[in-house]
């Protein structure tokens, strides 16, 4: 089918929750992925920071096949399976953590996590949760509580009870807001959703004091900002400093759902048996897919250390050769914005037109999250395509 036939199938047959483009992926190789009309283009968008080893990786591939000759794809959480079992300790040994909950989803991660807070608070009078303004953690209630933007809790209100918001990057508005009943702070270190912000360091030693002193626990949403994309295993690791939960998903299951609730010292012990759950967490595909980014994580990232900065580079110098439509360029590793004068969907429109996939995050920021694997010839052809498109947009 070509893409109009199935773009237009697709408006028929789902639910108008999403503001799609029209085109319709049919197979990828690389970070180039390739249309049903065959069309290419290079992808800076990454499944949403999703697609981290890129396309018909061959130790993907392998890991898959494998599962499929097992003919056991699922066992659900009443029984082990080896897959889950050296994902969950590859896991904690790259993090230094101690306990893994396997789910399905960054949004799920987070509900674990909100749960896990609550729980620890209970028995100490404590239940406030503190989140900050332009944050995103997911779209069940729980997570988009307290996602701190207004327009994700439009026509869903009454929201869930005893979340506050603070500023992000304003350590000030947080010891304003804590006290004896906080029982979390909830945190992205690398805002995305919210337009590609960059925690200062002393914001996040600031949260890690309050948090101590009033006995709460430090959770840290590294669901996009984590697994190598930042140019560390996990982006906490810039900041010198430990979560006591931190949360991912995205790019662990290799493009299947997966998600993971991840417990330091601190928060190890809170769920006992029952407290919460996933059908399919840790499922058996999803792991093996784990098992394959988790071994090849720590070489990534000293990849996408290098060439992140070279990345950053370049928007540095695309927002000098147009100051008419970008403001700044900003970031870490290869999770980078351009905040623009424009509506980003233009960009998006030209760049697609011209063979290359970006997207956007918050209302005015253009967003590159390409795959960990891209090298600096990609970013170059990218470059060059954004070029091509500001200018046809001047």
């Amino acid at each position: 089918m070509a893409n109009k036939d199935i773009v237009e199938l697709g408006k028929k047959n789902y639910m108008s929750n999403y503001s799609q483009f029209p085109i319709a992926i049919k197979s990828g190789k690389g970070i180039v992925l390739t249309d049903e009309d065959g069309k290419e283009y290079l992808d800076f968008v990454a499944g949403i920071a999703v697609n981290a080893l890129g396309y018909g990786n061959e130790d993907e591939k392998k890991a898959l096949f494998s599962v499929i000759e097992s003919g056991v794809f699922h066992t659900s959480n009443l029984y082990y399976n080896s897959h889950a079992v050296h994902a969950a300790a590859m896991l904690n040994e790259l993090a230094g953590s101690e306990e893994v909950f396997f789910c399905n989803s960054g949004a799920e991660a987070n509900e674990a996590a909100l749960k896990m807070a609550r729980k620890y608070g209970s028995a100490k009078g404590k239940s406030v949760i503190i989140s900050f303004q332009h944050s995103f953690h997911g779209r069940t209630y729980g997570a988009v509580t307290v996602t701190g933007q207004d327009k994700y809790h439009k026509g869903f209100a009454p929201m869930l009870p005893d979340v506050v918001y603070g500023e992000f990057n304003n350590l000030d508005s947080v010891k304003a807001l804590a006290d004896e009943h906080t029982a979390a702070i909830i945190v992205e270190p690398l805002q995305g959703e919210g337009g590609i912000i960059p925690a200062q360091p002393e914001f996040l030693t600031g949260l890690r004091k309050i948090a101590d002193e009033h006995d709460a626990l430090l959770i840290f949403d590294e669901v996009q900002c984590g697994l190598g994309r930042t140019g560390k295993p996990f982006c906490f690791q810039h900041y010198g400093i430990k979560p006591d939960i931190m949360t991912l998903a995205k790019a662990i299951g290799g493009g299947l759902p997966m998600g993971a609730a991840v417990a330091f010292t601190k928060a190890k012990g809170i769920f006992s048996p029952g407290d919460h759950a996933a059908t399919f967490g840790g499922n058996v595909a999803s792991s093996a897919l784990a098992e394959v980014v988790l071994s090849k994580l720590p070489e990534l990232s000293k990849s996408v250390e290098i060439n992140g900065e070279y990345l950053g580079k370049k928007l540095d110098e695309i927002v000098e050769k147009y100051p008419e439509l970008c403001i700044s360029a900003r970031g870490m590793g290869y999770m980078r914005g351009i905040e623009l004068k424009i509506n980003p969907r233009d960009v998006i429109s030209e760049c697609m037109k011209n063979g290359l996939l970006v997207c956007s995050a918050g209302y005015t920021v253009l967003r590159f999250i390409p795959p960990l694997i891209a090298t600096k010839e990609d970013i170059d052809k990218a470059i060059a395509i954004v070029d091509k498109s500001l200018a046809a947009l001047s």
